[in-house]
Formats: C-alpha cells, structure tokens, sequence
C-alpha cells in the first residue's frame, strides 16, 4: 500500500513512512493510493466480532504486512485496553431509530482516545524497530492535547509538545493535559486562538530548521494518516450492530477539522452501506456553508460553549476536495492558493457530488443548551454541548426514519460543565472515578505569545538529549 499527496508533488510513501511524516513536503495531506473494498458477505462475516478483532480486519490492509500481524494485533489490543467499557463504543438509544455512539470511554473522556491511543502505541513501536527519536508537535482545540498526550507520554523515544488556546479550553481540557508531569510532556498556552497554534504546527512542519540534528518532527493532528484509519473502525462497529450491512446505517458528526466524518466517508466508500453522513456544526460553520451556499470563506472566530469544533479552517477538507476533484493534485494545490487570498469556490460537479454525500446543520450555543435540557428531560441521558449539535442536526436533516440514525458522542459532559449547567443541571457531572482527583493535581504549563521563533526557541530547549 502507497500513500500519496493531495496535491500531487511529494513523494510516495510507505503506510510506515507515512505515520511519521504527517504533512506532506509539498504541504498536502496523505492518503491510501486505492482503499481497500469490504463485499457485503465480507463485512456480514463480522457481526459478533470484538472491537479489537474488527480493528484488526479493517486496519491490516492499509497497514499491507509492515507490522506483521501478530504484532499489529499487540498494538491494537493494548491501545484498547485502557478503556472503561468492555463494549469499547457502546450505543444508547435515545429516540426511535435515533442512536448515541458513545466515544467517550477512553482514559481522557473523548473521541480521540480511539485514535491517538493507537497512534501512541504505533509510533513507539515504529521508533523502536528503527531506534529513532521523534519530536511530537501538535495543537488543540480542547481534546486532541490530553489524548495525544496520554497515548505518547510512556513512549522513551518521543518528546511531545501540545499548543492550546490560553484561557479558551475547558477547566476540565486543559487540566487533563497540564496535569501529566512526564519529562517528555510540554504545554504551551499561546496567546491566541485554535487556528495560530495550528498555523505555527504547519509552519513548523514546513521548516524544522530550528530541530536539534536527527530529531524530525511527527503530526499527531488528524493531519497524520493513521488518525482517520483508527476512525474508520468504529463505523462499522455501530452499523453492524444495527443490523448492516442486511440493512443502511446513517450518522451524524460533530465537526471541527473533518476528520471524523471523514472516516465516515471512507467506510462508506469501503463498503459499509451508510445512507446519510450529516456535518453538524457549531457557529463556526465553514462546512456547512460549504454544502449549503458553496460559501467556504474564512469567517472570524466565535467562541462557543463547543470549543473542540471552534475551528475557522477544517483542515481534512483537503482530503475530501481530492477525491471531489478526480485526484487531480494539481487542482487542489491551485484551490488552497485561492484559499490563502480569498473564498474557495468549489466547481458545481464538485459541488453537487459533496451534497450526494453529506447533508448539514449549524447550531448555536442557545439552540445546543435547548438540546441538551430537552434530551435529559425525555431521557434523562446527558449529552456534552458537541454531540448535541450532532442529535439536533440528525433530527433536523434525517431523510428516512426507518433507517437507524447514529448520533457520534465525541466527549463526556463532565468536560463541558458550563454548557450542562446553563441546560438546567444543578450540579456539575460527575469525572469518572480514575478521574475523580482532577482537580487537585498539580500542573505545569507555559504562557508564551503568538510568536513563531520563541515557540520554536521554547521547543528546542526542552527537548531531552
């Protein structure tokens, strides 16, 4: 299996070269040269499977024999061992045919366990087979940062450096990740938003002129391939549950950079028989009014009671526009030119393919809290701020009710107190036990200013001989 750039210029790699190198040189994103294809008798043969054994069938072919099979399996079974739920993924239903996927069981309470778990124990084998040591650069809206750094904070071979917005996560976000004392564990509080710590991430990529001699620098952003690859498992997960592939599934996704629903995408396109993939999104709704208006303009930032999905620029989009546009390189590197100065305006094939694809819905904070109070009132199942906008963009775009519809549950609520107390709750939701003491660990972070050299400067001070 070979990888290559959306925008056609950087060299192909191999599925092992491709976890390390994140961007491409070019500054594409890299994906599968062809994905692999599931016959229906292929994914029926799979009901009844283990999360772990169904990450196995899905993961092997991108992975073509690099890790050989016994160990890939390891790597799988220990990255999944840390979670609460023996389920992995479990679904609550909370409507007719209306379904929570709950994504949250991991060690920090959110999606992105089920990735950078796995990418964690990937890379420290890779790192160890080739007896290398990487530098770990990433940002973060909110959850990308603890989970990163949980999956990488035991790995002898990694130094990690997270950028998060300074005063704009959570309580709950930001202490997961500055509460980990690991020596090989750096957070930095820029002074800014999500989008200037994932500009200075890509411009680092870019340039890392300003790395100590052999170290070089390893995305941990859904930038890096292996991310969406570990995503894709757990839609088939939900839909054979529910009865694929004898029957369609559709999902609703919270979404911020695009990866997830991206992922989505992909199992579709491998095979899973998905009826409907829905972009919910918050008011920072680039996407949505992509597919609606063919509106995809930089907007200024809102800062909302969602804050993993305030993001202005979805940078996964990419991945999707190469397929839209024939796998054309050449056109996507003039599209993301036009980006840089102005709106992108997608041709109407293009266009029309995307709205065969996705539907969506935009949400503001004060519709977002209605949910959640309405959803506990009927059920008393509460939802965090996210993955209510994704219920409500189910309910508001679903086509057909007799197919099941999969709302993705991308964080515990426990993260987000201030949107459950304004829906109602009288007490803050409960930090699951392994959690409980959160609040009074010790932390260790530094502020630094929206200045490229001092964070670079920073980076290379610290990390380990």
């Amino acid at each position: 299996m070979k990888y290559i750039s959306t925008r056609g210029e950087a060299p192909s790699l191999s599925f092992e070269d491709v976890v390390l190198t994140g961007l491409a040189s070019d500054g594409g994103l890299y994906v599968p040269e062809s994905l692999p294809k599931f016959s229906q008798e292929e994914i029926a043969s799979w009901a009844g499977l283990s999360y772990q054994e169904l990450a196995f069938k899905i993961i092997a072919p991108f992975v073509a024999g690099e890790v050989p099979d016994a160990d890939l399996k390891k790597i799988i079974d220990d990255s999944y061992a840390t979670f609460r739920h023996d389920a992995i993924a479990p679904l609550v239903q909370t409507g007719h045919n209306e379904w929570i996927l709950e994504l949250f069981q991991g060690p920090t309470l959110a999606f992105k366990d089920f990735a950078l778990q796995f990418l964690g124990n990937l890379l420290d084998y890779i790192l160890k087979k080739r007896d290398q040591k990487v530098v770990v650069m990433g940002a973060t809206s909110g959850d990308t940062g603890s989970a990163a750094i949980e999956g990488c904070r035991h790995c002898d071979n990694i130094d990690i450096f997270i950028l998060h917005p300074h005063n704009r996560v959570s309580n709950v976000q930001r202490k997961q990740m500055t509460s980990v004392l690991e020596d090989n564990v750096h957070n930095i509080a820029l002074e800014g938003n999500f989008d200037d710590c994932q500009n200075m991430v890509k411009a680092s990529f870019g340039d890392q002129s300003f790395l100590p001699e052999g170290r070089q620098l390893v995305a941990v952003n859904s930038i890096n391939w292996a991310r969406i690859m570990a995503q894709i498992v757990y839609y088939f997960y939900a839909g054979l549950a529910l009865g694929a592939p004898s029957r369609p599934v559709s999902f609703s996704v919270p979404t911020g950079n695009f990866g997830d629903i991206f992922a989505g995408y992909l199992a579709k396109q491998m095979g899973l028989p998905i009826d409907q993939l829905v972009i919910a999104t918050n008011a920072n709704d680039i996407l949505h009014r992509c597919i609606s208006d063919n509106d995809h303009s930089k907007k200024e930032l809102i800062h909302s009671l969602a804050p993993s999905m305030d993001i202005m620029v979805s940078s996964n989009f990419e991945r999707l526009l190469f397929d839209l546009y024939g796998r054309d390189g050449s056109k996507i590197k003039g599209l993301m030119e036009d980006f840089k100065s102005g709106p992108m305006v997608l041709k109407e094939e293009a266009l029309s393919t995307a709205r065969e694809l996705f539907s969506s819905y935009r949400l503001d904070d004060d519709a977002m809290i209605k949910v959640i109070e309405d959803v506990y009132e009927s059920t008393e199942y509460l939802l965090d701020p996210h993955t209510a906008i994704g219920v409500e963009a189910a309910r508001k775009t679903r086509r057909r009710t007799d197919i099941p519809m999969i709302c993705l549950s991308t964080a515990h609520p426990a993260k987000f107190p201030e949107a459950v107390r304004k829906a109602g709750q009288s007490e803050d939701p409960a930090l699951p036990h392994h959690m409980a003491d959160l609040f009074d660990r010790e932390e260790r972070f530094s502020v630094l200013e929206k200045d490229l050299p001092k964070v670079q400067s920073f980076i290379a001070d610290n990390i380990r001989a």
